[in-house]
């Protein structure tokens, strides 16, 4: 095997998120362009491990970048910084993954969203 490499699968990363700020264990989080979820609290120095693959039950909102749209299994969801929740499908935002369940028009539900592309 070559003697470069670091992690064999690279799924469950410690990393400094960029987005949110300090983040809690399950919260969707960003590093730059990589989407993932906080496996745990960050630590006191920054640092959360995060992964980076895999199904996790978030809190995805009905809409898109014209407003109010459903949200169906197979759908692509992007992580907004300045949204509350974070995922949804605005493309405005970072890719994070796909729907795996429906969410209706406008309403906030949590669901089963695959990390990743």
């Amino acid at each position: 095997m070559a003697q470069n490499i670091v992690f064999e699968d690279g799924t469950q990363l410690a990393l400094t998120a960029t987005d949110p700020a300090t983040p809690a264990s399950g919260d969707p989080v960003l590093v730059g362009q990589i989407p993932g979820v906080a496996l745990i609290d960050e630590a006191a120095d920054g640092v959360t491990t995060i992964k980076t693959n895999g199904v996790a039950t978030l809190s995805v909102k009905g809409i898109d970048g014209g407003g109010n749209s459903a949200v169906a299994a197979g759908d692509i969801l992007y992580y907004v910084t300045g949204d509350t929740p974070k995922l949804s499908k605005k493309n405005t935002g970072v890719r994070f993954g796909y729907a795996l369940e429906a969410v209706s028009s406008g309403a906030t539900a949590t669901i089963r969203v695959k990390i990743g592309y």
